[in-house]
């Protein structure tokens, strides 16, 4: 029982040494793909049209964002973006009516606090002017 135990973690082991490479050539790729979208678009700026070097460069960062969704950090992005859309799902909007009135209320209460702050500021001043032109 103890030797199967072994060659699971043995097993494992190797099997996570697999996963960190590739993970890793994927990382590389993906930053290739990116210099070579990037270095092109310069280099072949006097040769070729925009219409032509745009979808070039496009294919070439999607394919460089395609490597880098298989990696480690990918694969786990993406259960993240899965997890993320489901509670998206879950939550409860607000009616357009509700919305309309919650807007107003915030739109009434920023004109509320505006005009009191103007008022303070109006006040401060005229303190301020009363005693700068005291003479002593």
């Amino acid at each position: 029982m103890s030797s199967e135990i072994e060659k699971q973690k043995a097993s494992s082991n190797e099997e996570l040494k697999f996963k960190k490479a590739n993970s890793a050539l994927l990382w590389i790729v993906a930053v290739i793909l990116v210099l070579v979208a990037a270095v092109g678009n310069i280099y072949f700026k006097d040769q070729f049209a925009a219409f032509v070097r745009v979808p070039v460069m496009a294919v070439l960062l999607l394919l460089a964002l395609a490597a880098a969704a298989f990696t480690n950090q990918g694969t786990t992005a993406r259960t993240f973006l899965k997890e993320s859309r489901i509670e998206l799902r879950k939550i409860i909007w607000p009616t357009r009516q509700e919305a309309s009135q919650t807007t107003l209320i915030v739109m009434g209460v920023t004109v509320v606090v505006s005009l009191v702050l103007w008022g303070l500021d109006s006040l401060i001043v005229s303190l301020i002017n009363f005693i700068t032109n005291l003479r002593f």
